[in-house]
């Protein structure tokens, strides 16, 4: 049986057999906050808290690990395990998106008819980092938000480089981009070896001006989260929520991209 987190009602969402709970808080129009290894952790469910208080219904989707639990070693080795052996998830291959992100256009796709507004918004964290990218081939799309986008793992050159997407999905954005005015925003911290500078470089030159590629200093957050003090995660566990801070700077793009393209 799935956790409860306070202030969130949870239910089932299957698409083609498959079936991961979702909790879900807020009015407005959808957001779908797609957590990141080790899962939805108590920075998750903040920076979820933080997207409903604009006006916005908050959809979280449970793929992996236990909700509402505090990141450790062992959580972060279970998380692992579990999606290395789960067919949901592509860690490795070249242009190609991960199986899971068609369920999650799925819920999108409920989400926005449930709660109407002009479209629905997206963020994935490292490893789900790009999944809001393909995401984005639906026009109910009109604000993916990449958080470290972690996969695939930067294995080789080519990998570094490798958007997460299949050649046909890739052109789609781009299409939308160009003639919609899409904006992709995407997140990532100078140093950050999980988030290759090669992988910004490449969507700067597929999507032009609709890529908005942020990153931060890792200076700026000298005892970051991951091993060896390297900062990683933007939104939660190396956000510096203070009013000038880099992180906290990239929070509020985040949400303003919300406010301007759902809530305006």
């Amino acid at each position: 049986m799935a956790r409860t987190i306070e202030g969130f009602t949870q239910f089932d969402f299957t698409h083609h057999r498959t079936t991961h709970p979702v909790y879900r808080t807020g009015t407005g129009p959808a957001v779908i906050v797609i957590s990141e290894i080790p899962g939805i952790t108590p920075k998750v469910i903040a920076f979820a808290r933080r997207v409903s208080d604009l006006g916005c219904t908050v959809f979280l989707p449970s793929l992996f690990g236990i909700p509402g639990r505090e990141i450790d070693g062992k959580a972060v080795r279970t998380a692992m395990r579990n999606v290395c052996v789960s067919r949901e998830f592509t860690m490795f291959a070249r242009g190609k998106a991960s199986p899971v992100t068609a369920w999650l256009r799925a819920l999108a796709k409920q989400a926005h008819e449930e709660c109407g507004g002009p479209g629905v918004g997206a963020v994935g964290m490292c490893f789900t980092g790009g999944f809001a990218l393909a995401m984005a081939v639906d026009r109910r799309m009109l604000a993916p938000v990449l958080a470290q986008p972690s996969l695939p793992f930067a294995v080789g050159a080519a990998r570094k480089a490798d958007v997460g997407l299949d050649t046909a999905s890739l052109a789609r954005v781009k299409e939308r981009c160009a003639d919609e005015g899409l904006c992709v925003l995407g997140l990532r911290f100078t140093d950050d070896k999980f988030v290759p500078a090669e992988r910004f470089a490449r969507l700067r030159r597929e999507l032009g001006d609709g890529f908005v590629g942020v990153e931060i200093p890792s200076s700026s957050v000298p005892n970051g989260s991951q091993p060896g003090g390297m900062a990683h995660s933007v939104l939660t566990e190396d956000l510096v929520d203070e009013p000038g801070h880099p992180t906290r700077a990239a929070l509020d793009q985040v949400l303003q991209l919300f406010r301007d393209r759902l809530l305006s």
